[in-house]
C-alpha cells in the first residue's frame, strides 16, 4: 500500500468544526490579505460537486458488505478535477472535501492545468484479501461512472492505495467505453504501473519534491544538509522516499513513527535498511537498530528538521509546544492545523507548507498524463529534471509572496494559489 497512517489521534481541527473548516480558515486568512474579489471568494469557498456512494461487494466467503464511497470536486477553472484516492476507516465527506480544495491550491501554485478533486473508501484494507480489495476497487470504480474521466476527473494513489488498485480502476473504466476508444483513455488515472501506462518517476515524485523544498529552505538558510538530523512521521511511499532521498547527503534521521509504533535512534537510522525491515515486517517497530518509544518520546526528539509524511492534523496545540526542530516540511496534506500552526509561528519554527512541500506527486502526475494523451514515453532524467524546475520556481513565488505581503509561508502559498485562480475568473468570467 502507499502511505502508512499513525495511531495518534487526529484532534485539533475536528473540534472546531471539521477538517474543512480549518482549510476555509486559511482560506479566509489569505483572502482577508490580498483582497480577494468577493465573487471569487464565493466561488473558491465551496465545493463544485460531491458524489457518496454506498455499494454492496461480495466477500471471498460470499457475504455482501456494504461500503461506503466518496468522490469529491472542488473546481476545475484552471482544468480538469485531479486528486488522489484513499482507502482508510476514518475517510469522510469533510476529509474528502477538505483534501479537495488543497488540490485545487496545490496545483495553481505548481501552475498546472488542473484542478481540485480527491476521493477516499471509508474501510481498512489491511482487513481484506488481495481479492476483496480488486473487487472493491473495480465495484466503486464501476459506481463513479461517468464520475471520472480523462478529460474531466482524474484519480491518483494516495494514502493506503497504489499503482495496481490505480490499474484495476483503468480497467475497470476502460471497459465501459467502446473498444476503439480504450487506449484513448488511458489518462484517465495516474500512478499506473509503468507497463500499464504510467510514468517513470512517479512512485518517488512527492517524496522527491520534498526534498527539493528541504534543498531550497537550507540554502535560504546557509545551513548544511550533510550535517542536518531530522525526525519523520510515516514511512510509507512519501516518507520512504523522502528519508533515502536525503541520505545522499549525509542528513541523519534519528527518530521514525508509523502506524506500528516510534523508534528512536540518535546516532542514527539507516533509511534503506529500515525500508528492509518494514517490507517484511509491515511497520518500523521492532527494528533491531533503533529503541522503541513512545508518542511523546517522538515529538519531542530533537532535530534539525520535522517531515510528517501520515495523516492530517498531527501537530496541534496539543504537540506543537513540544516540538525541539527549526523546520517542519509537509509531506502530509495538512498535517499541522491552525493552533498548531500559530504556536509554530510563535516559536520561530519554520514551515514549507502542505500545499507546496508536497506537490511533487501531482506534478509527474501531469507528466504522466501529457505522456499518456501524446503517446510519449519520458526517461527519468527528463522527469526530474522538469520536477525540480516546477517545484523550485512555486519555492521562490512563494518566498518572494511571503516578503512582499509580509506573511507566514501557508499565508502566501495560498495567496499565490488564489491570485492564478482568481485571474482565470477573471478572463473567463461568470455563465450567464
Amino acid at each position: 500500500m502507499n502511505e502508512e497512517s499513525t495511531e495518534r489521534d487526529r484532534t485539533g481541527s475536528e473540534k472546531d468544526g471539521g477538517l474543512f473548516n480549518a482549510v476555509c480558515r486559511q482560506f479566509d486568512k489569505a483572502a482577508d490579505l490580498m483582497d480577494l474579489d468577493p465573487d471569487t471568494r464565493k466561488i473558491l469557498a465551496a465545493t463544485m460537486n460531491e458524489v457518496t456512494i454506498h455499494f454492496p461487494v461480495k466477500m471471498d466467503d460470499g457475504r455482501i458488505e456494504i461500503f461506503s464511497g466518496y468522490r469529491v470536486q472542488h473546481n476545475d477553472v484552471l482544468g480538469p478535477f485531479k486528486g488522489g484516492l484513499r482507502y482508510h476507516p476514518l475517510v469522510s465527506p469533510d476529509e474528502v472535501r477538505a483534501l479537495a480544495a488543497w488540490m485545487t491550491w496545490k496545483s495553481a501554485i505548481v501552475d498546472i492545468p488542473f484542478g481540485g478533486a480527491k476521493g477516499g473508501i471509508q474501510f481498512d484494507p489491511n482487513g481484506y484479501s488481495a481479492s476483496e480489495i480488486e473487487r472493491i476497487t473495480r465495484r466503486f470504480t464501476f459506481a463513479l461512472g461517468n464520475t471520472i474521466g480523462p478529460e474531466y476527473d482524474i484519480p491518483a494513489p494516495d494514502v493506503n492505495t497504489n499503482a495496481q488498485i490505480m490499474a484495476w480502476m483503468m480497467d475497470t473504466y476502460l471497459a465501459t467505453v467502446p473498444a476503439h476508444q480504450r487506449s484513448a483513455n488511458v489518462h484517465v488515472v495516474t500512478g499506473k504501473p509503468v507497463g500499464s501506462g504510467g510514468s517513470l518517476g512517479r512512485d518517488k515524485a512527492t517524496g522527491q519534491g520534498v526534498v527539493y523544498m528541504i534543498e531550497e529552505w537550507a540554502k535560504d538558510n546557509s545551513f548544511d544538509l550533510g550535517r542536518a538530523t531530522f525526525t519523520l512521521q510515516g514511512f510509507g511511499n512519501v516518507g520512504s522516499w523522502a528519508a533515502r532521498l536525503l541520505k545522499p547527503f549525509g542528513s541523519t534521521m534519528v527518530a521514525v513513527e508509523d502506524v506500528s509504533g516510534c523508534i528512536v535512534n540518535e546516532d542514527g537510522i539507516d533509511p534503506d535498511e529500515l525500508l528492509e525491515h518494514v517490507n517484511t515486517r509491515g511497520g518500523v517497530a521492532g527494528f533491531p537498530k533503533a529503541r522503541p518509544a513512545d508518542c511523546d518520546t517522538f515529538v519531542c526528539t530533537p532535530a534539525d528538521i520535522f517531515i510528517p509524511a501520515a495523516l492530517e492534523s498531527q501537530i496541534t496545540a496539543e504537540t506543537a509546544p513540544h516540538m525541539r526542530v527549526r523546520l517542519v516540511a509537509e509531506g502530509a496534506n495538512g498535517p499541522t492545523d491552525p493552533d498548531g500552526d500559530a504556536i509554530l509561528r510563535e516559536r520561530g519554527i519554520d514551515v514549507i507548507p502542505d500545499i507546496l512541500c508536497n506537490a511533487g506527486g501531482v506534478i509527474v502526475s501531469y507528466f504522466e498524463w501529457l505522456q499518456n494523451k501524446r503517446s510519449e514515453f519520458w526517461d527519468l532524467e527528463e522527469i526530474d529534471e522538469k520536477l525540480s524546475r516546477r517545484m523550485r520556481d512555486a519555492y521562490s513565488r512563494v518566498c518572494d509572496t511571503a516578503k512582499d505581503c509580509r506573511t507566514d509561508w501557508r499565508t502566501a502559498a495560498y495567496i499565490v494559489a488564489l491570485r492564478r485562480l482568481a485571474r482565470a475568473y477573471k478572463d473567463r468570467g461568470i455563465f450567464p
